[in-house]
């Protein structure tokens, strides 16, 4: 009897041979676990490309970079920069009104009448006309500019600067006379006197303050 009889069944059941049966592990069923595996990892990487196909197209990752550098540029410093001391403003010049200067004409030039013709313009613009002549022997054709006004110091910042605006380019010159009258010597430059318009605008600007700056816009 083999060993491998079974007890109580004598020699009736007998197992003969060489070969026995094996146990076999399942490989349909990992095949299986595998498939399931694998499909879950392609649908994670489809869904993961869709998402940023999406992203793409939709301008979703480009808003959201714009919004990130708008957050990280710094605000324009609009804080009002130190303003300096304050000067304090001259007041607008008081100047003497035409009737007021006495202007004596004289002729520089060899041309003849242009005294007389510049005297009787001055006088009808509203200045009292002294003397009309011409220029002494130390001016008489040496003025190579449009014309010299001669007076006293005191009339620099009044009746000169009423009467440099009648006559643009005039130098100034002073002497020591003790009357406030000015000589307007013609030069071998001068035309003809300033227009009135122009005499006008020249004699507002010195008396009219300067506008105030604006202040700077942005902010």
């Amino acid at each position: 009897m083999s060993m491998l009889t079974p007890p109580g069944m004598g020699g009736e059941y007998r197992i003969t041979g060489d070969k026995y049966p094996r146990m076999r592990r399942n490989r349909r069923r990992r095949r299986i676990v595998l498939a399931v595996f694998a499909c879950v990892a392609v649908l994670g990487l489809l869904t993961y490309g869709t998402i940023e196909l999406i992203g793409v197209f939709s301008g979703e990752k480009s808003d959201r970079g714009e919004r990130t550098v708008a957050a990280n540029k710094p605000e324009p410093d609009c804080k009002p920069a130190p303003s300096a001391p304050s000067k304090p403003k001259k007041p607008p010049m008081v100047l003497p009104e035409p009737a007021d200067v006495q202007v004596n004409v004289f002729n520089a030039t060899p041309r003849g009448g242009l005294a007389k013709e510049t005297a009787d313009e001055l006088k009808k613009r509203g200045f009292t006309v002294g003397k009309v002549g011409n220029a002494e022997k130390k001016f008489d054709k040496k003025v190579k500019g449009e014309a010299i006004l001669l007076g006293p110091k005191s009339t620099l910042t009044k009746g000169m600067v009423v009467l440099g605006t009648q006559v643009a380019g005039a130098e100034t010159q002073t002497d020591t006379r003790k009357t406030a009258d000015i000589d307007l010597i013609l030069g071998a430059g001068f035309k003809s006197l300033a227009t009135k318009e122009d005499a006008a605008k020249a004699l507002d600007a010195l008396t009219k303050p300067a506008p105030a700056p604006q202040k700077p816009k942005g902010c």
